[in-house]
């Protein structure tokens, strides 16, 4: 297989999905001595072109898991924006500590409905979004070693002639995970919204620069827009100003923290 470059798209608003996809990408780059080219569909500029990709591309694509499941704002632009003519590509999803559910397979399906040939896959464990004590230092050396020794077994197999179809299970995606509050109940929190400390802000703005789905006000830092719980006006705030105080939200954090700071395993396919 005739390769000239790998291509690492990701929509990463921590870092912690950029870390992996960086981390997983250069090794097949090295493994494949090709150049790497870098695509960041974070910030709501980086979603309004279409990406097209060759058959001499390798898409390294990486997306967080929201719910069991791809981020349901992104994944209908996953979907109209991202196209393949036969190009080889390795999903990867990126989940806190709990679990991935279906999020993978449903990267892998998206990808090969939208004209990509699946190498190897894989769902790797980041720290959460929502909480520090879940999935604490992940990904860590352990998942660094695992993810170089992935990336091998799938540089070999782009290394040869052709490209098998990946075995995986093909049935329909089931539905997103349920976030529940500390008493097993389910937490409704879909309109909940980051406040902002005002005693602690010092309007630099960051929070609105780095909403991925620009909607904090640059004047008022306040969220007018969707919002999609995803933490970065909060882990980008250096002041440590922006918070939420839903209580649904809050008692599904502390489930989390009660029950998801176990070793979650990382799922390789090959």
């Amino acid at each position: 297989m005739q390769l000239k470059r790998v291509c690492v798209l990701y929509f990463s608003p921590t870092g912690g999905t950029e870390k992996i996809a960086r981390a997983a990408a250069g090794a097949l780059a090295g493994k494949l001595g090709l150049d790497q080219e870098f695509f960041d569909f974070t910030r709501p500029e980086g979603r309004e072109t279409e990406y097209r990709f060759g058959p001499e591309d390798l898409l390294v694509m990486a997306s967080p898991v929201y719910a069991g499941r791809l981020p349901n704002k992104l994944a209908p632009e996953y979907k109209t924006k991202i196209f393949g003519e036969g190009s080889p590509a390795v999903p990867l999803c990126v989940f806190g500590n709990r679990s991935p559910d279906e999020a993978l397979r449903e990267l892998v399906l998206l990808l090969e409905g939208n004209g990509f040939r699946i190498a190897a896959a894989a769902a790797f464990a980041g720290r959460h979004a929502f909480s520090d004590k879940v999935g604490e230092g992940r990904p860590d050396g352990d998942d660094l070693d695992e993810i170089a020794a992935f990336a091998a077994r799938a540089a070999e197999k782009l290394s040869g002639d052709s490209l098998p179809l990946l075995e995986m299970d093909r049935s329909e995606i089931g539905p997103y995970y349920t976030p529940l509050k500390e008493d097993g109940t389910p937490a409704k929190f879909l309109k909940a919204k980051p406040l902002t400390d005002w005693s602690k802000c010092s309007r630099c703005g960051a929070c609105a620069r780095f909403c991925p789905m620009g909607s904090i006000d640059r004047e008022t830092m306040e969220a007018v827009g969707l919002c999609i719980k995803c933490q970065a006006c909060v882990r980008k705030c250096t002041r440590h100003a922006k918070y939420f105080e839903d209580p649904d939200f809050l008692s599904h954090v502390a489930m989390l923290e009660q029950n998801y700071t176990r070793r979650a395993e990382n799922i390789t396919l090959l």
